[in-house]
């Protein structure tokens, strides 16, 4: 990382590492380069920039004319509130929770390797929905070439394990350091808060909680490699309707070194299943915002979704990107002095605000 870097810089790096769509990371790398300190010391990351940014512009521009088609798209487009993504061992029954969770015609056999490519399916919360997107599963011998690519645009990621299947910690730690050397990284660290009657894990739950973060910490997540993706995990103990131990998974965290929030569901069965939509909205920090126009009743039945101190600027890009630019002011329900109290674009939205763009 370059010292002495600008604001600007930083700005733009928070938003490149916040981006999911591939045009938004497109633009967040272009103002990243313009405003890097141009000095030896970033050389470096002046290259892979530019290497990203060449990357992103090839893809958006889809195949050359005349090339022969390629295979399979491996990143799936955001939707809803959050895109999720299933990673885990072979068998580890992902799919089959995926089918649960999405009603997806994900194909479900008994044998590893089942899934071969990102399907995206829509899981129903409250008002809201969140993709999930199944992922091929990742042994100690092989990861498709592809998966980081697939990974870039998840908020978060459910890492799915079966605790009776001999192996199931060397399975999780080589899936953390596969994609650790990919620079993806399953942390246990959330943007919210989760619960603890959300869990089910045995005796005090994990102090990933209250997203405490100490400051040594912390300062590495600021210094760390910008192009470093930082998953929220959640470990997902699946098969739960057969005879297990529940003190397994505690053994398994110890084992494996992290301190993931963890459940215990059976996708056969249904158990668990209800905690997972509650576990997402406030582990994410999901935010809805509901619009209306002068002189109607808002919208209540599809809330624009975004994230924990977000502002009334990111639900008009939200709404039109034209919006966004044009925007004067917007009146506030909820989270204002008054009810429509008129402010400005970086006021912060609470969940369940009602707003009134004017632009």
């Amino acid at each position: 990382m370059p010292t002495n870097v600008t604001p600007e810089y930083k700005k733009a790096k928070e938003q490149f590492q916040k981006a999911r769509d591939s045009t938004d990371r497109l633009n967040c790398l272009k103002e990243m380069l313009r405003t890097v300190p141009k000095h030896k010391g970033t050389d470096h990351l002046q290259a892979e920039i530019k290497t990203r940014i060449k990357q992103l512009t090839e893809e958006s521009a889809g195949p050359r004319k005349g090339a022969a088609k390629t295979g399979p798209v491996h990143t799936v487009h955001p939707e809803g509130a959050a895109q999720i993504a299933l990673v885990g061992p072979p068998n580890s029954g992902k799919s089959t929770l995926h089918q649960r969770l999405t009603g997806s015609h994900a194909e479900v056999g008994p044998y590893p390797h089942t899934t071969h490519a990102p399907l995206p399916g829509m899981f129903a919360y409250s008002d809201i929905v969140f993709q999930l997107v199944d992922l091929p599963p990742i042994s100690p011998t092989f990861m498709e070439s592809w998966m980081p690519n697939a990974l870039q645009p998840a908020r978060a990621a459910l890492l799915v394990v079966d605790l009776s299947i001999p192996g199931c910690v060397e399975h999780v730690t080589a899936i953390r350091e596969r994609l650790d050397r990919k620079r993806i990284s399953l942390v246990e660290r959330w943007p919210g808060t989760i619960e603890r009657g959300d869990l089910d894990v045995p005796g005090e739950p994990v102090n990933a909680l209250s997203a405490a973060v100490d400051p040594d910490r912390e300062e590495t997540f600021e210094l760390d490699d910008p192009f470093r993706t930082y998953l929220p995990t959640l470990l997902v103990a699946n098969k739960s309707d057969l005879d297990w131990n529940p003190d397994e998974i505690t053994v398994l965290e110890e084992l494996v070194g992290a301190g993931y929030p963890a459940l215990a569901v059976s996708a056969k069965t249904g158990r668990g299943l209800d905690r997972v939509g509650p576990i997402l909205f406030r582990g994410l920090g999901i935010v809805r915002v509901y619009t209306k126009t002068p002189g109607r009743p808002p919208d209540k039945d599809r809330p624009f979704t975004v994230f924990k101190g977000e502002t009334i600027h990111d639900v008009a890009q939200l709404v039109h990107r034209d919006l966004a630019y044009s925007l004067k002011y917007a009146r506030v329900w909820g989270s204002g002095k008054f009810d429509g109290q008129r402010v400005g674009k970086d006021h912060v939205v609470s969940d369940g605000d009602i707003v009134e763009l004017h632009g």
